[in-house]
């Protein structure tokens, strides 16, 4: 049975693995902040002497990017630092780590998808720090999955959630029609992160939902999947003009399955979420 080490349990990704994760398959070893810490060295070394974890998810993270422009030491130290405590860990009892990054590690200027062999050239902190994460990882442990995906939702605390928190409050939310990538389901996600456990294919793998669209888009969906179309006015603004659209690139070439497209998920979501009406 092997034993697997959930970090930053909570959230998102960490919660849609808790729940797909057979236990009778696994030890599930599920922790957060207030558990291990991972941006303190001795608590986590601490853990994994214990526990002795032969795979360590990674799904802690500092991800409002707008607060790590404004608190970019915290930026640093939970997404790079914490990174890099976990790969020195990792190495000591040779276990995986499967690691969860962003499409914030690229200059977000493209005019075509990115694939994983694409240069990263970050602008914000956010993606800055998350690139830093992943050098650590790829420095410091020889057994690396790096995972990088987009416009993840899954519990709330995300875009969905916000603007369905929209609906009856108000009639009108501004939304982005120049940000372009790729809405992913947590629980499509943690499928793929699945494989990963199992098998030995090292190296960065990009996982997101199949198609594009725009924030705007994402929200008519959104409303639309939810018959609530008529119960909010989107209005279409300018953001900062933005496109990260990832190609599963290694993926495709492994014969790794792709998740599905994302209006199929999301529709999926939102009927078992009962988002819908």
């Amino acid at each position: 049975m092997q034993r697997v080490w959930i970090t930053g349990a909570e959230g998102h990704v960490g919660t849609a693995l808790t729940g797909i994760l057979d236990c009778m398959e696994y030890r599930l070893m599920t922790t957060d902040i207030n558990e291990v810490d991972i941006t303190n060295l001795s608590q986590v070394i601490q853990y994994v002497r214990v526990n002795r974890p032969d795979v360590i998810i990674n799904c802690a993270g500092l991800s409002d990017a707008e607060y790590c422009e404004n608190h970019i030491d915290e930026a640093y130290k939970v997404n790079a630092i914490g990174v890099r405590n976990i790969a020195l860990a990792a190495q000591e009892v040779c276990a995986k780590v499967i690691h969860i990054s962003t499409d914030d590690v690229f200059d977000l200027q493209s005019e075509l998808p990115y694939n994983e062999f694409d240069e990263t050239h970050p602008k914000t902190i956010y993606g800055k720090s998350k690139e830093a994460g992943e050098k650590f990882l790829m420095q410091l442990n020889n057994k690396f999955t790096i995972i990088r995906s987009s416009w993840i939702y899954g519990i709330g605390r995300d875009f969905v959630d916000k603007v369905l928190k929209c609906v009856g409050k108000q009639t009108e939310l501004e939304v982005a029609d120049n940000q372009y990538a790729v809405p992913t389901s947590s629980d499509e996600l943690a499928k793929l992160i699945c494989h990963f456990i199992d098998h030995e294919e090292y190296g960065i793998y990009h996982a997101v939902c199949k198609g594009s669209c725009s924030r705007y888009e994402f929200a008519q969906a959104i409303l639309e999947y939810t018959n609530n179309t008529d119960k909010l006015t989107l209005k279409p603004v300018e953001g900062r003009a933005t496109y990260s659209v990832l190609d599963n690139m290694m993926l495709r070439l492994n014969g790794i399955e792709e998740p599905a497209d994302w209006k199929v998920v999301l529709k999926d979501y939102l009927n078992k979420s009962g988002g819908m009406e």
